[in-house]
């Protein structure tokens, strides 16, 4: 089955503008959090597509209720589509390939922690590109799929793999980091108020300062804010959190100094900072680039999932060191993983040209850009897309 790559940037839809769409309204959701109970994704067992929280319209005429079913049918096709692919795929195809990816990055620790030992620059370039790889596909990889249940078909060993990767590599609590993701933004993607990724905006930097020096301080950011929302957990979760922060910090930081050889507990924390930023740039680039600049929607004026989706979502090309560290449904695939959250890295790959040939014929928007191409979007344009609040795409009835 052929796969895309990217190449040439191809926009099919306004990736940077905010297109006026014929869609439909919602009651409002203002000042309202994402329910518990609210299912913000399609399961790859027996699918069935639910209407995004709120949907329906109180216009008269019964135009907007019938454009609704239509998007809905729209979106339960699609998701027959995909569900044929997925039940024809091995387990391999869909949890074999990533879990083995996961397994490589482990397997290659000790060769990273060894290299360091080397009073060569070479070998221990090697060891800090090594250990800064493998932590990144740990964590942003590994927690990402975990966060959606994506490693394994058991529900009790994903929460297992969530605690591991999110917490014990992460330094990051379970349940906020799945309720943030999983149900506010992925629930309410480029929902103003919401799902608007503007917890990635800080507006008092300027373009240049975000952009190329901030993402250094991730490392010491991600578990200053994970500390900060243990009071919204309940006290079990923040103690299991913070014995896990702790474990994960000190074993990095006794292999460093028992294995590696560091002489001083300055130069290992040093060398921890040092590989647990190094792909800290492309990290907070692509949670930027993928959504914000394309259509923002008020709460009370979204369109249907599909259309949501499809409008609030860019694929970035394929890239080899992205793949591996960060997984095909945050690069390439981002559109599909937005569509089918609960699919891992390697089936949201394997059912792309599926996804994308399905909404091209269906004339809604697939976005697809490069990442050069963003950059400059985002430099030029920095202080409207990151400082100012970002425009509300207008819907004028449905299509």
């Amino acid at each position: 089955m052929p796969l895309e790559d990217g190449g040439e940037p191809q926009v099919n839809g306004d990736v940077s503008g905010t297109p006026r769409l014929r869609g439909t309204g919602d009651p409002s959701l203002r000042g309202t959090a994402a329910p518990g109970g609210s299912r913000t994704d399609v399961m790859a067992e027996g699918w069935e597509p639910r209407p995004a929280l709120g949907d329906g319209d109180g216009t008269p005429a019964g135009a907007p209720q019938r454009a609704g079913q239509h998007e809905e049918a729209l979106m339960t096709e699609l998701s027959e589509l995909v569900q044929k692919v997925v039940k024809s795929s091995s387990w391999w195809e869909r949890h074999g390939v990533d879990i083995s990816i996961l397994a490589c990055s482990f397997l290659l620790l000790p060769a990273g922690f060894l290299c360091l030992r080397s009073a060569q620059a070479i070998p221990f370039l090697v060891g800090v590109l090594t250990l800064g790889v493998v932590h990144h596909t740990l964590t942003v990889k590994g927690s990402h799929l975990a966060s959606h249940n994506a490693l394994a078909e058991s529900k009790s060993w994903g929460k297992v793999w969530a605690v591991f990767f999110i917490e014990l590599c992460s330094a990051f609590t379970v349940e906020q980091a799945t309720y943030n993701h999983v149900k506010i933004h992925h629930g309410y993607t480029n929902v103003i108020g919401l799902g608007d990724s503007s917890t990635w905006k800080l507006p008092f930097l300027n373009r240049y300062v975000y952009m190329f020096i901030a993402p250094l301080a991730v490392p010491i950011l991600t578990p200053l804010v994970a500390l900060d929302l243990l009071r919204n957990v309940e006290w079990k979760a923040a103690l299991r959190t913070l014995c896990c922060m702790f474990l994960g910090f000190y074993c990095h930081y006794w292999l460093l100094l028992h294995v590696s050889g560091f002489q001083s507990p300055w130069s290992a924390l040093l060398c921890m900072l040092l590989t647990r930023s190094l792909l800290a740039h492309p990290y907070i680039h692509v949670n930027i680039f993928q959504h914000i600049g394309l259509p923002m929607f008020a709460a009370d004026r979204k369109p249907k999932r599909i259309h949501l989706m499809s409008l609030g979502v860019l694929n970035l090309p394929r890239n080899a060191l992205l793949d591996w560290s960060f997984g095909h449904s945050l690069i390439s695939c981002h559109v599909e993983h937005h569509l089918f959250p609960s699919l891992s890295d390697n089936m949201c790959l394997k059912i792309k040209p599926i996804v994308s040939q399905y909404l091209k014929q269906k004339k809604l928007p697939y976005n697809e850009d490069t990442y050069s191409s963003r950059l400059r979007l985002f430099l030029q344009r920095y202080e409207e897309l990151m400082v100012h609040a970002p425009p509300i795409t207008e819907l004028v009835g449905i299509q």
